[in-house]
């Protein structure tokens, strides 16, 4: 069964605050599930005299409680400061002074555990960071190209309207050209219309001057004979 990310979270904030009050040879040990049920992980350093041991102990209970809420189920030898044990059920701490820790010498006594580098410990980590931004990175592709498409599909819709009304707007412009033309200019087929009535008016007045013409000449001549015959 793997380490949960919750547990290994958990120690490596343990494992920063042995780092801040300078704890000596800090190691993770990983331990063989099939022989250690009861934990997943030790965390072991050592402080130099108990005032030191006492410090890193008070320092890896506050930042645990302080960033996750996390108490330790039991503490055991506090008073003495040689060699305090913190449980924490899925993983251990155990802070020694120097002579204590390799008195017992509790790596050596736990033969099939793999001690790990902090990098090694964190890179599940990052591995399941990577794997959750590239499903959501997965997930964002997809909807960032429905958002393309529409915005195609919106462009062209407005291409195609903003098209449709030049159009529309060039039709209209001829239809009121053609408009003006007729009502501004004569058409072809009403000019010799109007001439021809013309010739008609002039053809007419001109027949009936000729006409009166004749009546005065005639009317003259019939004056002459008659004073003539008198």
């Amino acid at each position: 069964m793997s380490i949960s990310s919750t547990t290994r979270n958990l120690v490596l904030a343990a494992y920063a605050a042995c780092e801040e009050k300078k704890a000596l040879n800090a190691r993770i040990l990983e331990l063989d599930p099939a022989e250690s049920a009861f934990t997943d992980a030790f965390l072991i350093c050592s402080g130099t005299n108990p005032r030191q041991v006492q410090a890193i102990a008070d320092e890896v209970e506050l930042r645990l409680k302080r960033e996750f809420g996390m108490y330790a189920n039991s503490v055991e030898g506090y008073r003495t400061a040689k060699w305090i044990l913190l449980d924490y059920v899925d993983f251990v701490v155990h802070v020694f002074d120097e002579e204590t820790r390799s008195l017992y010498d509790i790596e050596r006594l736990r033969k099939t555990a793999n001690s790990v580098t902090l990098e090694d410990w964190k890179r599940p980590l990052v591995a399941k960071v990577a794997a959750v931004r590239a499903a959501g990175a997965k997930q964002k592709a997809p909807a960032k190209k429905k958002a393309a498409a529409k915005k195609t599909t919106g462009k062209k819709s407005t291409a195609v309207s903003h098209g449709k009304g030049r159009g529309a707007k060039k039709v209209a412009a001829k239809r009121t050209k053609s408009k003006v033309a007729k009502v501004g200019k004569p058409s072809r087929s009403s000019t010799p219309k109007k001439k021809s009535a013309k010739k008609a008016v002039t053809t007419r007045t001109t027949a009936r001057s000729n006409r009166r013409g004749k009546a005065s000449q005639s009317a003259t001549k019939r004056t002459g004979r008659k004073t003539t015959a008198r």
